[in-house]
């Protein structure tokens, strides 16, 4: 849908030389926002009065603005209004930036948000039609690019549909989202919702613990507390990943630094939670939490099990987390993305995202096929567990002979 432009100012934010309004069509007009300052108000309305997920929250963009955008990114977020009335129906965040000589928008991420969904300023709903007008509308506001790559993309967001998920263009993709609907009494959330296999060994966990000394979920509540467990996630999360020989984003100094920064703000707010689960004297396991709205989002997660060998302290800070959720009337647990066992094991349905992933130009539909390629060598080794296996024992040694080298001291 072209129709007619239209070039008529949408609300009380004046157009500057961070944010422009252009022609779009019939059904809706943009305004493109270079800068976070300019969209502050209009987004922080959204957030508490709109649909959107805890990967969208202000300061977590501020914080992948300030520390995690690459120097040659530019920030790319365009409000979306209704043609006829003016209102807003919604945001979407991206960024352009340079790749392999050509250039590329993608979402406004940089590694740290599972999910990529525009902020809606309703639950109104969306249809394949509206979704491809507000589309378009984007495009034509945005500057040249050689390709898109949109992953993470969520079916819905809270219930309601996903515009970008609705697009003739997207696909499925490797990833897959688990969570679960939590009602009901917090002292018996794992009986009700969760498979009898987990309740069971969840329990007999737990005792294990008991004997070993008093156990307590414990919250950040100061910057000093939210220092010392945050600290103690890394040290147990790179341990951890040292030893299988796996990749981790928190080997990068500046995403460790978004991290704890975002902890520590978010100890105003509530938005961002840290606990860990003591026994005695030692934390043997660590969640870094999103809450927003009625959903928490558990994000990293970290586990000492040279302490308790025989117990496994991830899903014991997990199981007792439901509860807490529970306490705080959250109604929807989200185990992020990833296919790891125990999503399954707790009971979490999955649900697969979908990638908006196409080039406009030469150099961008051969970098598209490239990603194509890379990602369905991986979907095939994925498939054979034996291919799998040595693919993996391969790149847990190459890993820690980098490491190794990188160790040894200068002669």
């Amino acid at each position: 849908m072209t129709g007619q432009a239209v070039q008529t100012v949408v609300n009380d934010l004046p157009a500057g030389p961070a944010s422009r309004v252009v022609a779009a069509n019939d059904t809706f007009t943009v305004r493109l926002h270079t800068s976070l300052d300019s969209v502050r108000p209009l987004w922080l309305h959204l957030q508490e009065n709109g649909v959107c997920t805890g990967h969208q929250n202000y300061a977590w963009a501020e914080g992948i603005v300030a520390g995690l955008m690459p120097d040659d990114a530019e920030l790319l977020i365009v409000e979306v209004n209704d043609a006829a009335t003016g209102a807003n129906r919604m945001l979407v965040p991206l960024m352009r930036r340079q790749a392999f000589q050509h250039r590329v928008i993608e979402w406004l991420s940089c590694g740290v948000c599972d999910y990529s969904a525009p902020l809606l300023a309703d639950a109104s709903p969306w249809t394949a039609q509206s979704a491809q007008a507000a589309w378009t509308a984007v495009r034509s506001i945005l500057p040249p690019a050689d390709r898109f790559h949109i992953t993470g993309i969520p079916r819905t967001i809270n219930g309601v549909a996903n515009p970008l998920a609705l697009l003739p263009e997207i696909r499925d993709s490797l990833q897959t989202a688990f969570g679960m609907a939590i009602d009901g009494e917090p002292e018996t959330v794992l009986k009700r919702l969760c498979r009898p296999s987990f309740v069971k060994e969840f329990n007999k966990d737990w005792r294990r613990l008991e004997r070993l000394g008093s156990v307590e979920l414990v919250e950040a509540g100061t910057p000093a507390e939210a220092e010392q467990i945050f600290g103690e996630l890394l040290r147990m999360r790179l341990s951890r990943f040292r030893e299988l020989g796996r990749f981790d984003l928190l080997t990068q100094e500046k995403v460790v630094d978004f991290y704890r920064n975002a902890a520590l703000r978010g100890l105003l707010d509530k938005s961002v939670r840290l606990f860990g689960l003591r026994v005695g004297e030692a934390l043997i396991a660590v969640q870094y939490l999103l809450v927003h709205q009625d959903t928490v989002h558990a994000l990293l997660i970290a586990m000492d099990q040279s302490v308790v060998p025989n117990v496994s302290p991830g899903l014991a800070i997990m199981g007792r987390l439901m509860g807490w959720a529970r306490e705080q009337a959250l109604g929807y647990f989200d185990l992020s993305v990833g296919d790891q066992s125990y999503k399954e094991r707790m009971g979490a349905k999955g649900s697969v995202l979908v990638k908006l992933s196409h080039g406009y130009t030469m150099r961008g539909n051969a970098a598209t096929a490239a990603i194509d390629l890379r990602s369905r060598t991986e979907a095939f080794v994925r498939s054979r567990p034996g291919l799998l296996k040595v693919a993996r024992e391969t790149m847990r040694r190459v890993r820690r002979l980098r490491g190794g080298l990188q160790r040894q001291p200068d002669k």
